[in-house]
């Protein structure tokens, strides 16, 4: 269930919005972990720390191993908050996971052959309308991340959300449209600009002729 990435937080004290804020004077971020039928704990964790952690994809994803002092827990990120303006994060979320209950997640999609697809090899054009999807499982057969072969797409060829190949034990969680798009093989189009000419109209830009006397 780990993926290796050990997350290091302290215990705080303080709530509140002013205590968030001395906090982040001093180059920590707030958080807090919830879940698994116990009391959520406040925690704080070092901002340059955690920054090199989302440096990470797999971070988004995956169980985490969050050491809180001297105990650890498996938890999964479930809310990041950032500064709208500065690259500052606020305020991160934990949940804590169980190894019999089910998590919802969001997964990275991976396109392998794209370059190599047959469409592309015809002139054709790649549209990605997804690159993640939710899914639900049991944290052990939670996926870094879901692999599509395009080796075999050609132009015209669509793939849906239904249609992903999803590993086993894992499901995708419920959609608005299951039939939504996730790439799409396009044909190359050439688009050419002509002049249109409006007859009886001088030309943009020209003076007029007088006749000649």
């Amino acid at each position: 269930m780990s993926t290796g990435i050990e997350v290091n937080a302290q215990l705080r004290e303080d709530a509140g919005k002013g205590a968030s804020r001395r906090l982040r004077r001093r180059g920590l971020v707030p958080g807090i972990v919830y879940g698994a039928g116990r009391e959520p704990k406040m925690i704080n964790l070092v901002h340059n720390e955690l920054v090199r952690y989302l440096e990470h994809e797999a971070f988004y994803s995956q169980v985490l191993d969050l050491k809180v002092g001297n105990q650890a827990e498996k938890v999964v990120i479930k809310d990041l908050q950032r500064h709208p303006a500065k690259p500052f994060i606020l305020h991160v979320d934990f949940q804590r996971i169980s190894a019999a209950e089910k998590i919802r997640m969001t997964v990275p999609l991976h396109f392998l052959n794209e370059d190599n697809a047959e469409g592309v090899k015809l002139g054709g054009m790649v549209s990605h309308n997804l690159t993640e999807i939710e899914v639900t499982c049991l944290p052990k057969d939670l996926p870094r991340y879901i692999e599509i072969d395009m080796l075999k797409m050609t132009i015209g060829d669509i793939l849906h959300l239904s249609k992903i190949p999803l590993p086993e034990g894992v499901a995708l969680a419920r959609a608005p449209d299951p039939d939504v798009p996730v790439v799409i093989v396009h044909g190359a189009q050439v688009h050419e600009q002509e002049e249109a000419e409006v007859p009886g109209e001088e030309g943009e830009g020209t003076e007029p002729t007088e006749p000649q006397s």
